[in-house]
């Protein structure tokens, strides 16, 4: 396959073809005398999974090492589960830092409602530094 049906088939873009193939992703595609790529039917299903894994939260870095583990077989469940493990971890703590600065914001939205804006105060302090 020409790398433009790859890319189309697998709903990126031909630079992101091109990306994977660098970073390891997919396998170095086989070159044409012309010197176009030329990938086999699989590489599509590879990038759909790597696409899959960064929805889920994984780095570019760990969907190269989770594709590795898969290609050097006997990569199942119980030897994968940590991957998860991490990308869960990471979400939460995500989720906390978020929820913090939405405490945040809103108690200078109430304040800003209340006519006290922090933000057009000249010494303007973010609540979590203030002593």
């Amino acid at each position: 396959m020409k790398i433009g049906q790859v890319a189309q088939e697998a709903g990126v873009s031909v630079d992101t073809v091109r990306f994977y193939e660098r970073r390891g992703i997919l396998p170095a595609a086989e070159r044409r005398p012309s010197g176009y790529r030329v990938f086999a039917a699989a590489a599509v299903e590879r990038i759909r999974m790597a696409k899959a894994l960064q929805e889920l939260g994984f780095t570019l870095d760990e969907v190269v090492d989770a594709l590795a583990a898969h290609d050097q077989g006997g990569a199942t469940c119980d030897s994968e589960r940590w991957r998860l493990e991490v990308v869960v971890g990471r979400i939460d703590a995500k989720i906390s830092e978020l929820t913090r600065a939405r405490h945040a914001a809103m108690e200078n939205l109430q304040d800003c409602q209340a006519g006290r804006c922090r933000l057009t105060q000249a010494s303007y302090s973010h609540p979590a530094n203030a002593e």
